[in-house]
């Protein structure tokens, strides 16, 4: 009997480690699919091993979600930008807040419930063509339409400051696309278009919306009738021109005591060709909540910007084709953007001699080595520095690429040039024109480093978008530049010289034209000593730029 029974507790014993062996394992993976696995995605874990051997990487970015900025949800194929390029990207160091992700959120829902082809945006057009009407609209269904202007890059800030400011005042956020955005980027919001409908009521008067229209909140306000229109009779829409040639009484838009009256309309149609944040973070009236929102003031460009635009796959071929033969390879990349202003720019040669200066003095280029090849070519080792330039002329992209072929960087290090085109001329009426450019902007924005010329709008977009505050290129103010060996010498002379370029303080645009009178005596001021995070900007002096307040 005791035999037995001991053999039967052996069986026991064998019988319970068994179950353990299989089970603690189960248990643990249970517990870390709950508790730590949903923050992992072994997918594409298992897609970057198999493609590179290795998850140690530092040019790649996995996620595709870029910290929760983007909602899950879209059809990739319709738009693979969205999901792909952030995998040619390095992570972003900086952060969304969780207070912008869930602004975001409920963005989107209300853009889903108030956006075209709704219920409600039916509404609200018969409120628009029967002001009588507007008032039986649905108190959270108000909208802010952009008409952009000028350049890809000026189409791009507006369309930025606008959705800033739809996002702030709880308005559904449309763009009257036109040609000039035709084609260019995907939709940004799931389950509604921010296209304005081609049979929008006020579309017919669109062409007489300037500085000069009767109608506009900068002449009703300077004729003292904004608070009387607005709070004795219904009023569906106001026009606000905030472009470069907006009054001073346009630019009230920005005071607290405006901004309470704007609220009780129901359509804003806004056109700039400005970044507008700055002006926007001036006023009081949203400043508790986007202290919440952008505890860094200098990342609002580059988080929306990261939202909002997508290119459409058009664009994408162009980035994907230039990306992966030309620039994929590099250790370390150098954009360069060149904006040539006309006489005001100097000539060719002025320009290469400041560029040369500045990639050199601040040590963002090798310098060429003047010895014999046999010595160029004698370190084992390489490095190769991608230098990308984009600029209406090819003249700069091929000095560059002659000089280091001839001669070679100093050290051994290998530079290697590219240029995706060089148009000759700005055809921002042209569909191809404007897909080159956007592109060209997002290849910039892959950069570790950027060089980029002063008032360029094609510059900021790229820094932002990038992350990176670039080195500024001082614009010829008397158009005369001294020669090469000139500049050189100002290494030597004084190693801070901010000659002949000079680190921009923040990644964000700068406003050109900022509010400049006090909202309620007209006198004028200037906004950036009212706050620590608003500073003038390097390349306009009289302009307003957010910088980190903490830096």
């Amino acid at each position: 009997m005791e035999v037995a029974m001991t053999k039967m507790m052996k069986t026991t014993t064998k019988k319970t480690k068994l179950v353990l062996l299989i089970a603690v394992p189960v248990m643990a993976v249970v517990i870390l699919q709950q508790f730590w696995l949903p923050s992992l995605n072994f997918n594409r874990l298992w897609r970057t091993v198999s493609q590179h051997g290795s998850t140690n990487d530092s040019h790649r970015n996995d996620d595709e979600f870029i910290n929760g900025l983007l909602p899950p949800g879209f059809d990739q194929k319709s738009c693979l930008s969205r999901y792909q390029l952030n995998l040619y990207r390095k992570p972003s160091p900086y952060i969304p807040s969780s207070p912008l992700l869930s602004k975001l959120r409920r963005y989107e829902s209300l853009h889903r419930r108030c956006g075209p082809n709704s219920p409600s945006f039916r509404r609200a057009l018969v409120g628009l063509t029967s002001p009588t009407n507007s008032t039986s609209l649905p108190e959270d269904c108000k909208y802010a339409v952009v008409l952009t202007r000028d350049g890809l890059g000026n189409r791009i800030l507006a369309i930025i400051s606008a959705f800033f400011y739809a996002l702030m005042s709880d308005r559904v956020f449309l763009i009257d696309r036109g040609n000039a955005l035709d084609d260019l980027f995907c939709e940004p919001f799931l389950g509604s278009s921010w296209i304005l409908p081609s049979d929008f009521p006020l579309r017919r008067e669109f062409g007489s919306f300037r500085q000069s229209f009767p109608g506009s909140f900068g002449n009703i306000l300077r004729n003292g009738m904004l608070e009387k229109t607005i709070e004795d009779s219904p009023v569906s829409y106001l026009y606000l021109h905030l472009s470069h040639d907006a009054s001073d009484y346009d630019k009230l838009f920005y005071c607290d005591r405006q901004q309470n009256l704007l609220k009780k309309v129901p359509w804003l149609i806004m056109e700039t060709n400005n970044y507008l944040v700055p002006g926007i973070f001036l006023g009081s009236f949203f400043r508790e909540e986007l202290n919440k929102l952008f505890p860094a003031k200098d990342t609002v460009f580059h988080h929306l910007g990261r939202y909002l635009f997508h290119p459409t796959n058009g664009v994408w071929g162009l980035i994907s084709r230039s990306y992966k033969p030309y620039l994929a390879r590099a250790k370390e990349m150098l954009g360069i953007q060149i904006r040539n202003f006309g006489s005001e720019s100097g000539s060719f040669q002025d320009q290469m001699n400041q560029l040369l200066a500045c990639t050199q003095k601040k040590k963002l280029l090798p310098d060429v080595e003047q010895s014999s090849p046999e010595k160029s070519n004698s370190t084992a080792s390489q490095t190769v520095k991608v230098v990308l330039v984009t600029s209406l002329s090819s003249e700069y992209s091929e000095t560059l690429k002659e000089m280091y072929w001839e001669h070679g960087g100093i050290d051994g290090e290998v530079v290697a040039v590219y240029q995706p085109s060089h148009e000759g001329i700005q055809s921002s009426n042209k569909k191809m024109h404007n897909r080159k450019a956007l592109a060209e902007m997002y290849l910039l924005s892959l950069s570790d480093v950027l060089v980029t010329s002063d008032w360029s709008t094609f510059g900021y977009v790229a820094q932002g978008l990038a992350g990176v505050k670039p080195w500024m290129l001082y614009k010829a103010e008397d158009k005369v530049f001294p020669p090469l060996n000139e500049w050189l010498k100002y290494r030597t002379r004084n190693e801070t010289g901010d000659w002949p370029c000079r680190r921009a303080v923040s990644m964000e645009p700068c406003l050109h034209v900022p509010p400049v009178c006090d909202c309620d005596e007209m006198q004028r001021r200037d906004g950036w000593n009212e706050l620590p995070f608003v500073t003038h900007c390097e390349d306009a002096s009289w302009g307003l730029k957010l910088v980190n307040e903490f830096n």
